[in-house]
């Protein structure tokens, strides 16, 4: 299926490892210019591979979500650089590094960092790449939510809570920005093999007695086989053909709709 997203110019947040760099490279998959953006200095090596890789036109930049004139800056030098933004993802979040079941198990002093990068973050985001797709009236937005937003995980209630915002702030915006012609929509993954994924078990072991502790491959693979009904992983590139389509025209009448990769872990619960 042609996606008909060659010449464009797609932005991905959190760009530089997992569901983020998944979606950068289908996009590039599809003939886009790609711009990532992330803390991690690794996100200009992870650019360069993408441009090596496919051929395209390629930018990364070391920045702050959480920063507001960051991400000004960052559209302004993706829009010298490539051109216009015409997609926007947004998989940039954190965990809080914890093990929170029972809630208890976290302070309150464990929440605001989460809530400023996953809430915060997303607002800037949009609040910097928004008014350019208003005054061209087109463009789309993919926010990358998750299953633990829905179904209320005890994992990590900071990274739930937030997610939950998440949708609900992807709902608002494309309530706002439909009337200019600009899409919005969240898709949320499930059980994915990503550092943040990883973060969970290495702070659910950290809490068990060593006799309980039990390998990432042995912990995860229990979770996925229980609570998927597919029961197996689903992979960032699983993630990104959903964020790709979309994007693209194909989906041109889709909008406001929070869409699950989860291998059909929701209805399970």
């Amino acid at each position: 299926m042609n996606l008909e997203l060659d010449g464009h110019v797609a932005v991905v947040t959190g760009g530089a490892s997992g569901i983020g760099l998944a979606c950068a490279r289908a996009f590039a998959a599809e003939g886009c210019r790609v711009a990532l953006w992330d803390r991690s200095p690794r996100v200009t090596e992870a650019a360069a591979g993408i441009a090596g890789d496919f051929d395209c036109s390629t930018l990364g930049i070391e920045t702050d979500i959480t920063d507001l004139d960051a991400m000004r800056e960052a559209v302004l030098e993706t829009e010298s650089s490539l051109g216009p933004i015409a997609h926007l993802t947004h998989a940039a979040a954190i965990g809080s590094g914890k093990f929170g079941f029972p809630f208890t198990n976290l302070t309150p002093e464990d929440w605001p960092r989460v809530l400023e990068v996953n809430i915060m973050g997303m607002v800037n985001v949009a609040h910097a790449v928004a008014p350019g797709m208003v005054e061209r009236k087109a463009g789309t937005m993919v926010f990358i939510g998750s299953v633990a937003a829905q179904i209320g995980s005890p994992t990590d209630p900071p990274y739930s809570a937030s997610k939950a915002a998440n949708i609900n702030f992807a709902h608002c915006l494309a309530k706002d920005l439909a009337p200019h012609g600009i899409r919005v929509n969240i898709v949320n993954p499930g059980m994915v093999r990503t550092p943040l994924n990883r973060s969970v078990w290495e702070a659910w072991n950290r809490r068990q007695p060593p006799e309980r502790q039990r390998s990432y491959e042995d912990w995860a693979g229990e979770k996925v086989r229980t609570v998927a009904p597919l029961a197996r992983w689903q992979q960032p590139e699983d993630v990104a053909d959903m964020v790709a389509f979309l994007s693209s025209s194909r989906a041109a009448q889709v909008t406001a709709q929070s869409i699950n990769v989860d291998g059909g872990q929701v209805i399970r619960w």
